[in-house]
Order: C-alpha cells, then sequence, then structure tokens
C-alpha cells in the first residue's frame, strides 16, 4: 500500500518538496503516492527520481469527484536506498 503525499493546489516546485520531505522520512522500498495538480509535476517528480535514484513508477489521472474533490494526477514512486543521497556517479548495482 502507498503513502500518499497530498500536493493538490500546490504550485512547482512545492510538490517535489513535499515530496522529498516525506521521502526523507520513509524507508527504502516505500511506496508514495504523490496527488498533484500542478502540470509541471508531470516532468518534475520523474526528474526528481532520476537525480536521487528512486523509482518513478508512472502517473494515473483521477477524476473530480464529491468525495475526492478536484481531479489530479497521482504520481508513484518507490523509494531506493538513501533517500537524502543521489547516487554515486559511475556506480553499479551489486549482484
Amino acid at each position: 500500500m502507498s503513502q500518499v503525499v497530498d500536493a493538490r493546489g500546490m504550485r512547482c516546485p512545492l510538490p517535489v518538496i513535499h515530496l522529498a520531505r516525506r521521502a526523507a522520512d520513509e524507508a527504502p522500498g516505500t511506496l508514495l503516492e504523490v496527488w498533484s495538480t500542478d502540470p509541471a509535476a508531470a516532468s518534475d517528480v520523474p526528474a526528481w527520481c532520476r537525480m536521487r535514484g528512486h523509482d518513478y513508477l508512472g502517473a494515473q489521472p483521477h477524476e473530480a469527484s464529491v468525495v475526492g474533490g478536484a481531479g489530479h494526477t497521482a504520481y508513484l514512486v518507490r523509494l531506493a536506498g538513501d533517500p537524502q543521497r543521489p547516487p554515486a556517479a559511475g556506480a553499479t548495482a551489486q549482484p
């Protein structure tokens, strides 16, 4: 089950800032679902994952509803390794 980072209504760079703060508090392997209404998140979240060495698993649009409020996109991220430290240059996976 994923943990939600609710960044609906926030503009760039706030969704990624909230994602980074939450990632710092979670263990490797945690799934984070970033909810955002900001169109820039479509490129910002995957770029943040690449820079920090986390796995970007894709996006899923959600329509507006009476229960859930405004429509948003959910970006799914799996945390890998130390969420504070980007991968070392030239690092290779160990078998």
